[in-house]
């Protein structure tokens, strides 16, 4: 028997903001001292740790705000990825921030293979960005974007969000016509969340302000409208995309290929503090704690928290809950190939519910949401989900 196919994801988390936005319920902390030095050099150790079984076809780096790093520490990262051969993806993305970005920095990133940026502009409002706790400029915005065309990058993601306290229909209109003149090849628009821990969860709390959820439907509806009428395809519920040829097509050619593999149920390494990695059915998750994550590194080990392998019925839900926030829904044979199941007998009572609802559709090639359940994906996924007992659940060696 032979050995098994090398994992082709790879995310690494950076932990590290200048400033925690208000809405931010993911670990990151400010830089400080010597800290983000002490990062790289473990987060050097865990890729070799896992280099033997990697091969990636897309690598992410996430955050926090990865452009935060400087150009020696992303050059000891990249030269980490060349020593053990993982500069082989196709895909490779960072996320940044439009107040961190160089040219000098942009060709670096650019000449170690990075061709994807994903920014997070979330609005052009100074209001609203004032508001949100961000600490770029609208005019920092257009400047980036200019600094990373003219470092050759020819995809952009552009990251908004809506549904802000104190956004009106009018400035998410204006919002959406400045991002889509930038003319970008992704679009990512999320609705506000209100994560318990952070201030704009204790603003909610102490009536500060009301949840709008009907002004909500309606700016996700001009959301996907506008898109659509600029060639943004949508393929996920928050994801837009153009597509580069005439043929037809399930996921535009400009799609994050990176996250098309979480939404199918593929296997990915996740590196770096708080980070979540699914590889062969096995979940893990490091330290939310950048010291200890150190620490852990530098004593040999590998900084993980938990660990569980989930029963294949377990496995299979999660599968389909996330599948289906895609436009294409799940055809039945990839299903079956991802999962071993077959959607139709296992979910029989939750599809029947769905297209009577008309929240979902069926044909003999695959299940989907519609429009309307598409904008309450979440809520639709949940019903998919198969609880497993604790008992039953097999935790596996951290070591």
């Amino acid at each position: 028997m032979g050995s098994p196919e090398p994992i082709r994801s790879l995310y690494v988390h950076v932990p590290f903001c200048a400033h925690k936005c208000e809405y931010c319920a993911f670990y990151s902390h400010a830089p400080g001292g010597e800290i983000i030095d002490r990062y790289v050099s473990a987060l050097i150790r865990e890729i070799a740790l896992v280099a033997s079984d990697l091969a990636p076809r897309t690598i992410f780096f996430g955050g926090g705000t990865p452009s935060l790093l400087n150009l020696r520490q992303w050059e000891r990262i990249a030269r980490a990825l060349e020593q053990h051969r993982l500069l082989t993806a196709t895909e490779w993305t960072v996320e940044c921030n439009p107040a961190t970005v160089s040219l000098e920095k942009a060709k670096l990133l650019r000449g170690f293979g990075v061709n994807r940026i994903s920014m997070g502009v979330q609005s052009f409002n100074e209001t609203l960005l004032e508001r949100l706790g961000r600490i770029h400029t609208r005019q920092m915005v257009f400047k980036s974007f200019e600094i990373l065309r003219a470092a050759g990058f020819t995809n952009i993601n552009i990251d908004l969000m809506f549904a802000i306290p104190g956004q009106t229909m009018e400035v998410w209109r204006d919002t959406l016509r400045e991002a889509l003149a930038l003319g970008s090849e992704h679009l990512s628009c999320y609705e506000v969340i209100y994560e318990e821990d952070t201030p704009l969860f204790a603003q909610l709390q102490a009536g500060e302000f009301d949840v709008d959820e009907e002004l909500a439907g309606d700016m996700f509806e001009e959301l996907v409208s506008c898109a659509g009428q600029h060639a943004l395809h949508q393929y996920e519920v928050a994801n837009f995309a153009r597509h580069s040829g005439s043929d037809s097509f399930e996921i535009p050619s400009y799609a994050c290929a990176h996250n098309v593999n979480y939404w199918r149920g593929g296997s990915f390494f996740g590196l770096g503090p708080s980070a979540t990695s699914y590889v062969r059915g096995v979940r893990t998750k490091n330290w939310s704690n950048t010291t200890l994550y150190c620490e852990q590194l530098e004593s040999g080990d590998r900084a993980i928290e938990s660990n569980e392998l989930l029963l294949p019925l377990g496995r299979a839900g999660e599968t389909a809950a996330f599948g289906l926030r895609m436009n294409a829904g799940w055809p039945f044979e990839l299903f079956r190939a991802t999962t071993g199941f077959d959607l139709r007998k296992e979910w029989a009572r939750e599809i029947a519910e769905l297209i009577g609802g008309r929240l979902a559709e069926m044909d003999h090639e695959r299940f989907k949401l519609t429009p309307r359940g598409l904008r309450l994906a979440d809520s639709v996924a949940e019903q998919f989900l198969r609880p497993e007992p604790e008992a039953m659940r097999t935790l596996v060696s951290t070591h």
